[in-house]
């Protein structure tokens, strides 16, 4: 849990970087800022550090080389780390490689924003942070102010919503053998070019805690239900609805997780369970990221998870049908006459 009561803005570095595909520049700005207006201070505070009030995924720097002295962004904030002096210099640095990774077609032009942070808590405990932020997305806003006999109208173009980061990540001074501990946002992490900005730019791999592992099995068990189950076994879409919503039952109940355990009491088939382990098992290999086979689990990941584990059984487009507990009260049938599949439902009463 990161929170940002105890903060403070130390140092502020503004730069512009553009598309260098579309032969756009980049300028920098010969100096920091050291944010004197109070309002100024907060508002940009609640634009830089409130978007990470509700990140629980922590990552670290990391190389293809194993050599994390070869990240450039690691290699840059390690350096303000050690010595503060550096900060707008090793900013400028920062921007110059953006720059130049930003090679994509549509990738768009912005302000970057290196901060400098005192104070912020991560995991219980206050840190020094540098947040590296990209604002790429401008809006239009209306003023009213009072004048004779009423108000006035105007309005301001390309301004910043301040409630609305577009991408950033905060790297935090602990843990610099490890990669330190980095909190990213990315509002286009769903479009193709956005790929640029945790993969290419900051290259990073997510830490193996608790809350990546509880997802990481829940989303691999999500795959085998919903796409592997098929390929070995004959299974209704009731019963993968059943298995689905047994297993976020046994993560809501269960303070820890044991493969097992799990498999005997939420797939409760030999055949299924060995189906199952393999599955994990390729998954592991095929993305290089380990599973254990015990370990607690994360509320913060079920809650998270909860909402993409569907219990919803689509008709046509005529009906939904929401299953939430015991599959056996529901059944389904062909009608000849109709020449239709029907389902019959179970229930004592109507709410």
């Amino acid at each position: 849990m990161i929170t940002f009561f105890e903060a403070t803005l130390a140092e502020l570095s503004i730069h512009r970087i553009g598309n260098k595909l579309q032969d756009e520049f980049y300028v920098l700005s010969e100096n920091s800022m050291h944010i004197q207006d109070e309002m100024l201070n907060q508002l940009l505070l609640q634009y830089f550090l409130s978007p990470y009030e509700k990140v629980n995924e922590i990552y670290r720097f990391m190389h293809p080389n194993n050599d994390l002295n070869l990240n450039e962004v690691y290699h840059f904030a390690a350096e303000i780390f050690d010595n503060g002096t550096v900060f707008h210099d090793n900013s400028k640095k920062l921007a110059t490689y953006l720059y130049e990774i930003s090679n994509h077609p549509k990738i768009k032009s912005g302000e970057l924003y290196i901060a400098y942070f005192e104070n912020v808590q991560i995991e219980g405990d206050l840190h020094d942070a540098i947040g590296i932020f990209k604002s790429e997305t401008k809006e239009s806003y209306l003023k009213v102010y009072p004048e004779q006999n009423g108000f006035g109208l105007s309005y301001e173009q390309e301004a910043i919503n301040i409630s609305k980061l577009d991408k950033g990540c905060l790297i935090f001074n602990t843990d610099k053998e490890e990669g330190f501990k980095v909190a990213v946002i990315d509002q286009t992490n769903r479009s193709a070019e956005a790929v640029y900005w945790k993969d290419e730019f900051l290259k990073l791999k997510i830490r193996n805690d608790n809350y990546n592992q509880t997802q990481n099995v829940l989303g691999v068990y999500k795959s085998f239900v919903t796409e592997k189950l098929d390929d070995d076994f004959e299974i209704s879409k009731t019963d993968k609805i059943d298995l689905l919503n047994r297993s976020m039952k046994y993560f809501k109940e269960k303070e820890s997780f044991d493969i097992d355990e799990f498999a005997n009491e939420v797939i409760a088939n030999k055949e299924g369970i060995e189906s199952f382990k393999s599955y994990k098992k390729s998954y592991e290999e095929e993305f290089d990221t380990p599973i254990a086979d015990t370990f607690d689990i994360s509320n913060a990941a079920v809650k998270k998870q909860a909402k993409a584990f569907k219990s919803i059984l689509k008709l046509d487009k005529n009906f939904h049908i929401y299953i939430h507990g015991n599959k056996d009260l529901i059944e389904k049938g062909f009608d000849d006459d109709k020449v239709m599949n029907y389902y019959k439902v179970f229930f004592k009463e109507e709410e």
